[in-house]
């Protein structure tokens, strides 16, 4: 299968890769599922997210035997996204097992989640045995074709000797250049034969990083400078290449040494503080007035790391129409797909960052343009109505950033409560919003928390979800109880498919098709059930109960019935520039 562009790049080898070696001398003989687990040790990781079948028992085995660390879920689905809540805490690879057939293909969704929004993952898939791939064995899938569209590169192994290899190899092409998945698919024949350590293939070395050919563009860096200078009304845009490059510290001293004001994407929320003076909140569709007005009104935008989705420039044609446009991404096929560039520069962010701070530029204060920003800010703020005797969604986001300090990793599901707490949580920190952005995928949220908990057990994690999004992978509750993580569960429960039946009542005349529950599970019970502590929030007296909540190191599930007809705003309706927005006074 072909390198998508960013992996085009030379493979530098160093010696790591003969520890492997060297430890399975030690037994002489060894199961290809024992050099698995042997180089996954080797690769730094601390736990597998998974669920046995038929084509993994040899895999699952020598999890047995070497007392791996697997975290077993409920459904293979709930495996990956716990992976992604996992990767995207700790920047680490995660890795998931699932068996063939209908475990690989459970996983597909998860698979898709990672590659769009560039979350490094290693898959392994069980396979029925060599002798049987192409014969419609029972539980057989070509997962290589299904997977390719939505992965980095994928791997069938044929040979256990070449197995190290091809794992370390995956591991490297999916933390490096733009991350994202990778699938190993593995034949149950050749987890379970025998390899002898002098076999074992590791070209002496492995995969240990990769080497871009290309140094950075400096004769564009230079171009990006002089329209730095010239500018009047410079704006930064920060994507999620800057929280993968892992260049926050970088980002925040560019932005202060030259008074750059920053809009983040969604992914990026927390590369500058909610409370940095600098810092407009979150763009596009469902963005702050003042961020939304800056990519209208600015005469040099700066993108590091950000892909230009259509969430985020909602009409491409009017996005940024008096500006100059720089794009900085380590993928060369972003550069100039979606919005026509000036000075395209393919590069790492941190790389760039370094760079740009670096160089000869005298600070410029642009004092006009950031008393617009400032002004736009206090004129048109987030706002929502405070009802009495109602239970507002924003509200209770506000009061769990308060509870917090702003400092817990929050993890959403997707939908109207994905936006409310992208709008009014205090972010504060990188790799603190750990939600489904370019899939937008239902469900992804109760598993994410759970990776997300285990790759930070003393950090708070709170999941925001909705009363759909969490009956689509709540069998994973009873992870949680399993493990005895403490998790606060927050379904804000409108009891209607909320972004849904909003889009149905602003451009199709409120005819809500399908999109109201007709009758719905007691969740309260429903956690009881998993063994999981719950509480339901009255109108009266939730502030009290939800400071009561947070004050034990316990995992609870926290119901609060929200108005079904609450919207989401400020909005960009489909088609629109982003200066016009719904919903703003």
């Amino acid at each position: 299968m072909k390198l998508r562009a960013d992996f085009q790049e030379e493979v530098i080898f160093m010696l790591v890769g003969q520890n492997v070696k060297d430890n399975l001398k030690k037994h002489t003989l060894a199961t290809g599922s024992d050099v698995l687990l042997e180089t996954l040790a080797h690769q730094g990781v601390e736990l597998i997210f998974g669920y046995p079948g038929g084509a993994v028992l040899p895999l699952y085995d020598a999890v047995y035997r070497q007392k791996f660390n697997n975290i077993l879920v409920r459904h293979e689905q709930g495996a990956v996204h716990a992976a992604e809540g996992y990767a995207k805490s700790t920047g680490k690879t995660g890795v998931v097992f699932v068996t063939s057939g209908p475990g690989a293909t459970n996983a597909v969704t998860g698979i898709a989640d990672a590659m769009l929004d560039s979350i490094p993952l290693v898959v392994f898939t069980g396979q029925v045995g060599c002798a049987s791939i192409g014969k419609d064995a029972f539980q057989e899938v070509d997962i290589l074709s299904m997977t390719a569209p939505i992965t980095k590169q994928n791997y069938q192994v044929h040979d256990v000797n070449s197995l190290s290899q091809v794992v370390i190899e995956a591991f490297a092409v999916a933390a490096n250049g733009r991350p994202g998945p990778v699938v190993v698919d593995l034949p149950k024949n050749v987890a379970a034969d025998l390899a002898n350590a002098k076999d074992v293939k590791t070209n002496d070395s492995v995969v240990h990083s990769i080497q871009q050919k290309e140094e950075i563009d400096e004769g564009m860096m230079a171009k990006i400078r002089m329209a730095l200078l010239k500018a009047k009304k410079p704006l930064l845009l920060a994507g999620g290449g800057v929280i993968a490059a892992d260049a926050v510290p970088e980002l925040r001293k560019f932005a202060h040494n030259f008074d750059l004001p920053v809009v983040s994407t969604l992914i990026s929320l927390g590369a500058m503080p909610a409370t940095d003076s600098l810092f407009l909140g979150m763009g596009g569709m469902h963005g702050s007035y003042q961020a939304n007005m800056a990519f209208y009104e600015c005469d040099f935008l700066l993108n590091i790391g950000s892909r230009f989705d259509d969430r985020l420039a909602t009409n491409v044609s009017e996005f940024a129409p008096n500006a100059q446009i720089a794009h900085i991404d380590i993928d060369d096929s972003e550069l100039g797909k979606v919005i026509a560039t000036d000075f395209p520069v393919r590069a790492d962010a941190k790389q760039a960052l370094k760079w740009l701070n670096n160089m000869n530029l005298s600070k410029n204060k642009h004092e006009k343009w950031l008393q617009q920003l400032t002004t736009w800010k206090q004129q048109h703020p987030l706002r929502y109505d405070e009802s009495k005797g109602k239970i507002k969604p924003q509200a209770v986001i506000e009061e769990v950033g308060s509870l917090t300090a702003g400092d817990a990793t929050v993890v959403t599901d997707v939908g109207q409560h994905q936006m409310w707490a992208a709008q009014y949580y205090p972010f504060k920190r990188p790799r603190q919003i750990i939600t489904s952005g370019g899939l937008g995928t239902m469900g992804f949220g109760l598993p994410a928390a759970i990776g997300a908990k285990l790759a930070e057990p003393k950090r708070e994690v709170v999941l925001f979800v909705g009363d759909g999004g969490i009956q689509m992978t709540v069998e994973e509750l009873d992870v949680i109880r399993a493990y005895n993580l403490d998790i606060k569960i927050i379904i804000l429960n409108n009891k209607t498919l909320g972004m849904v039946r909003q889009w149905q009542d602003l451009f199709y005349e409120k005819r809500r098709s399908q999109t109201v529950f007709n009758g719905q599970p007691d969740f309260i019970k429903l956690a009881h059930a998993y063994g999981i502590k719950s509480v339901k929030l009255s109108p009266k007296h939730w502030r009290e109960t939800l400071a009561d909540v947070f004050a034990k190191n316990e995992s609870t599930l926290v119901e609060a019935d929200i108005p079904a007809l609450e919207q989401v705003y400020p909005m960009i309706a489909p088609g629109q520039p982003n200066q016009v927005m719904m919903g703003v006074d």
